[in-house]
């Protein structure tokens, strides 16, 4: 992203520990079972064969579970027996444009380099690719109770809230088109997920305060080899010979009507 890097705080891994406290919390299982059900409504519709997911937030697969592609893999950060291989999601050992959809589930809240590893989950994608992205509202109870110096006792520390607005941007300038926002929440307010585009109701007026948002984008490939190919066409049309032979002498042919 070169000199539009934006530096922020927070973003502090969390422990095996501390992710253990919240998905045993009544809240942190209300959250995970709202993100399954919902990613099992949208990865039906995604298409290729490999689907990686970054980080531990859900157990095992579940978070995939929805996903219809041939090879599924979950990339942990912290070690745990239900992921495939641990890695740092700054630096991803995949190679590039390898990969058809990336989820990463709160992963971006609990890295030093959120930047890196959207930079990194672009990397490895294929064109077209698809991202999704679970993310912590800065404005719900959660991020505002941060911002005073108190914190939910099984919320894992050191997270950093990233506001939809923002991270639009950063995706933008990854040559990303962002599909879809969808809000929803698991305590107060709670609230089923919900898109801005429908109809004006209750969740239009809480979205913006509501626990939790998925973002899916998809990468924007500009199809340069195709517009050249139209046109040397061209080209070739408008002077007969001037392809791979020399240019015609156009003195002394007659004026076209005007």
């Amino acid at each position: 992203m070169g000199s539009h890097k934006l530096t922020i705080r927070g973003g502090e891994p969390f422990s095996r520990y501390t992710l253990g406290l919240w998905q045993q919390s009544r809240r942190g299982r209300r959250l995970l079972a709202l993100e399954a059900r919902e990613l099992r409504r949208l990865l039906p519709e995604l298409f290729g064969r490999h689907i990686l997911q970054i980080g531990n937030w859900g157990r095992g697969q579940r978070l995939l579970a929805g996903a219809d592609m041939l090879h599924k893999a979950v990339l942990g950060t912290i070690g745990d027996a239900e992921v495939q291989s641990l890695v740092e999601p700054e630096r991803l050992p995949v190679l590039s444009k390898s990969v058809d959809a990336v989820l990463l589930p709160h992963t971006l809240e609990f890295s030093r380099s959120p930047h890196d590893v959207l930079r990194e989950s672009s990397r490895i994608l294929t064109d077209r690719g698809r991202l999704l992205i679970l993310g912590f509202s800065p404005w719900s109870p959660w991020g505002l109770r941060q911002r005073i110096g108190l914190r939910y006792a099984a919320f894992p520390p050191g997270a950093r809230f990233v506001s939809t607005a923002r991270l639009c941007e950063w995706l933008q300038l990854l040559d990303f088109e962002v599909l879809l926002i969808r809000r929803y929440g698991a305590g107060f307010p709670r609230m089923e997920p919900r898109s801005a585009d429908e109809p004006f109701g209750f969740h239009s007026l809480v979205g913006p305060i509501t626990d939790a948002y998925l973002i899916m984008a998809k990468k924007r490939v500009l199809p340069v080899t195709l517009v050249g190919r139209q046109q040397r066409a061209q080209v070739r049309n408008l002077v007969p010979g001037a392809i791979g032979g020399a240019v015609p002498n156009l003195r002394g042919m007659p004026k076209q009507p005007e």
